[in-house]
């Protein structure tokens, strides 16, 4: 598949796999939905404020690389991905990587709780396997990132536009049988503080959506 260097590019194939799945009701999407989808404030890192021209020039790049599609529907053109199509991945593996194209680099933790609309991981142990799965994909489609500086653990990254800036795999710590009992509490107390993680940012998933659903009936 062709790299999308163009970050409005994986913006916008981002949000058609996000809209298809959390809102098939208005999908597929006409382009002022697609910029208004790109453009959210919530959900999204960056937050951009593409315009509509900006948007259909990455539409019309991803359609010469058979990565869309338009439909007509009533008046309006409407588009669709064939992302998951082209990379034949599941369910579970785009919800991963749309939430890595979306938000940038997250630990797994961080996966697993905004994935939550896109699909159901049940615990950490669940997001684990699929992460492997992009990363031993051929072509590799994430990559572990090195732990960054005062942090407890690596981040994700999606490979659709190339290898970013820091990427690279975390080299493995030299084997020390004395300090072992040590490195699996501290392994395990990783794994809790990332379950909290991921609980704290399901709640504020929920409230974001009770909060717009209150708006609707104000």
């Amino acid at each position: 598949m062709e790299l999308l260097p163009d970050p409005v590019e994986i913006r916008a194939i981002g949000a058609l796999v996000e809209k298809q799945v959390t809102t098939p009701e208005y999908y597929p999407l006409t382009l002022n939905a697609l910029v208004n989808a790109c453009n959210q404030t919530t959900n999204r890192d960056p937050v951009t404020s593409y315009d509509a021209s900006t948007v259909e020039r990455a539409l019309e790049s991803l359609r010469q690389k058979g990565l869309i599609w338009s439909v007509r529907g009533g008046r309006a053109l409407k588009y669709e991905q064939r992302l998951s199509e082209k990379l034949a991945l599941g369910a579970r593996e785009m919800a991963v990587l749309c939430v890595l194209m979306l938000r940038g680099p997250q630990t797994a933790g961080e996966i697993r709780g905004r994935t939550g609309r896109l699909h159901e991981f049940a615990s950490l142990e669940e997001v684990e396997p699929v992460l492997h799965s992009l990363m031993s994909a051929e072509p590799p489609l994430a990559i572990k990132l090195p732990r960054a500086p005062g942090t407890k653990e690596a981040r994700f990254a999606h490979l659709l536009g190339g290898e970013p800036p820091v990427a690279g795999r975390e080299p493995a710590p030299p084997a020390d049988s004395s300090n072992s009992e040590a490195s699996t509490d501290g392994e395990r107390i990783g794994r809790l503080e990332a379950e909290i993680q991921a609980l704290r940012l399901e709640f504020d998933e929920l409230r974001r959506q009770f909060d717009d659903l209150k708006r609707q009936f104000e």
